[in-house]
């Protein structure tokens, strides 16, 4: 599969400008220390989620196995291998905000978005997820919309939080 082809399954629309993007991605980190890491964050930045025609191109451009990519992919939950929604909503479960109901603001985001944790909305909107600790244990509960941290949540305040987006 060539480079071109892989980037046409992935998405549509723009699809030489991603694979573009891409391989601009790769040269800058191909040497770097780290650089897998670097490479796949922009790749899910251009992408939206990294499909594994993505991963292969990665890999053979930066010479190491598939096997090696796939790996860091799955073990890192930042990363993912399905569409996301446009926003990602993560709720903290560390023990702080479990204790403090970090658990009744997942059941709430469950019935009011109709996913469960992993999922998508239908519309593509949202993309629900748990993080066992997101920093903010003194604020619990706590969650984040994207890179946004909202305080002593309760579902109470869930609707006006949602409405923002």
């Amino acid at each position: 599969m060539t480079e071109k082809t892989a980037t046409q399954t992935c998405s549509a629309g723009s699809d030489e400008h991603k694979a573009e993007k891409l391989a601009n991605a790769i040269d800058l980190y191909r040497e770097k220390e780290g650089g897998l890491i670097q490479v796949l964050h922009l790749a899910q930045e251009i992408y939206g989620f990294l499909p594994l025609e993505v991963q292969e191109v990665i890999a053979r451009a930066m010479d190491i196995p598939l096997a090696e990519v796939t790996g860091v992919v799955s073990f890192y939950s930042f990363f993912s291998t399905t569409p996301r929604g446009e926003h990602t909503i993560r709720v903290c479960l560390g023990t702080a905000c479990y204790v403090r109901g970090g658990k009744k603001i997942i059941e709430d985001l469950i019935s009011r978005l109709g996913v469960e944790v992993g999922g998508t909305t239908p519309d593509g909107k949202f993309t629900l997820e748990v993080a066992r600790c997101i920093g903010a244990c003194g604020l619990a509960p706590a969650m984040m919309i994207d890179d946004k941290v909202y305080k002593q949540v309760t579902p109470a305040k869930m609707g006006k939080i949602l409405a923002d987006y």
